[in-house]
C-alpha cells in the first residue's frame, strides 16, 4: 500500500446546518494514496455529512479540504466527482435513469467519450458488474442489492481516484458482501483510495486496517483497526458494539479459560481452542493421546 503523500487533506473544518444543528466540529484529518481507511459511529456522529465534503455536495462553514494538494473550494461538483466517487446508503437516491444502460451512460457524460467510447465504457462495466443482462430494465424494478451494484457502476465507470462507500455492506447478502470484497482488492491494486463508512465491526476488523472513530461531529480516536474497535472506553464512547470474537475472548477469560488479547481472527481463535482442548486432554489423560 502506497502512503507517499496525503491525497485528502481536511483541515480545521466546521460545517453547520441551516437549522442549526452542528455536525462537525474542527475536523483535521490526512487520508494517503492508496489508503483503505473506515470512518466508524453512531448515527448522528458527522460521519457521512464528512465525506459529503470530500467532492463539494457539502461546503465547509469553516476550514478547507484539499484533494491532491488542492483546495477544493473553488471547484465544482461535477469536476470533483470525477476525483472523488461516492456511494451513498439509499442506492434509489442516486439511479434515475430510465434503463440500466442509460444509467451508466448519463454518468460517462462528464468525461467527454465519443459515441463509440461511451458504448464500449457502458459494455465492459456492465459485463463487470453482472448486470448486462438488466440493461434495458428500469432501475426500479431492480432488487436492493441489484439497485447497490448499479449505484457502484455508475460511479466507478468515471474511474475516479477515491471511492467513498457508505454503509455498503448494509442488506446485501454473503454472495454481495463476497463480490463487494473482491471489487475494493482489485481497485487498492490498481492505487485507488478506498473510504467505507460502516457500522459492520466483523468487516472492519477483518478487512480495513485504519479506522476513523466519530462521536458528536469530532474525531475522537484515528488508529489500526484492531486496536481501535476493541478498546471498551473508545467502543463505548462511539456507541458501537465490541467484536463478537472480543466478546468471546472476554467470556472465555471470565470462566477461567486464559485467552491471549490478540485473538482476532475466527482462524487465530480456532487454533488458540484447539491448542487448548489439547492441552487439557493431554493434562487430563496423563499425557497419553
Amino acid at each position: 500500500m502506497s502512503q507517499n503523500y496525503p491525497l485528502i487533506v481536511v483541515h480545521d473544518v466546521d460545517y453547520k446546518y441551516l437549522n442549526g444543528t452542528v455536525a462537525l466540529r474542527k475536523i483535521n484529518l490526512k487520508i494517503y494514496k492508496g489508503e483503505l481507511v473506515g470512518i466508524m459511529g453512531k448515527n448522528g456522529a458527522g460521519k457521512t455529512t464528512l465525506i459529503r465534503t470530500f467532492n463539494g455536495l457539502i461546503r465547509p462553514t469553516n476550514g478547507n479540504v484539499y484533494i491532491n494538494g488542492e483546495n477544493i473550494k473553488s471547484k465544482t461538483t461535477g469536476t470533483l466527482s470525477q476525483k472523488v466517487g461516492i456511494i451513498f446508503q439509499n442506492p434509489q437516491h442516486q439511479v434515475f435513469s430510465n434503463t440500466v444502460e442509460e444509467e451508466i451512460k448519463y454518468s460517462l457524460k462528464s468525461l467527454n467519450l465519443s459515441k463509440q467510447e461511451t458504448q464500449t465504457k457502458t459494455d465492459e462495466i456492465l459485463k463487470k458488474f453482472d448486470l448486462d443482462k438488466y440493461r434495458e430494465r428500469s432501475p426500479l424494478n431492480l432488487s436492493g442489492g441489484e439497485t447497490k451494484k448499479l449505484a457502484v457502476a455508475s460511479i466507478f465507470c468515471r474511474d475516479p481516484d477515491i471511492l467513498v462507500f457508505d454503509e455498503p455492506t448494509l442488506g446485501q447478502d454473503a454472495k454481495e458482501i463476497r463480490f463487494f470484497i473482491e471489487l475494493i482488492k482489485n481497485e487498492m491494486n490498481n492505487g485507488k483510495t478506498i473510504i467505507i463508512i460502516t457500522h459492520n465491526i466483523e468487516f472492519a476488523m477483518e478487512y480495513i486496517p485504519r479506522t476513523i472513530l466519530m462521536a458528536d461531529g469530532k474525531i475522537i480516536a484515528d488508529g489500526p483497526t484492531k486496536k481501535l474497535i476493541t478498546n471498551e472506553f473508545l467502543v463505548k464512547k462511539s456507541a458501537l458494539i465490541l467484536p463478537q470474537i472480543s466478546q468471546f475472548t472476554t467470556a472465555l477469560n471470565e470462566i477461567g479459560i486464559p485467552c491471549p488479547n490478540n485473538t482476532y481472527s475466527k482462524e487465530k481463535m480456532t487454533e488458540f481452542l484447539a491448542d487448548y482442548i489439547k492441552n487439557k486432554s493431554n493434562v487430563v489423560g496423563g499425557g497419553n493421546t
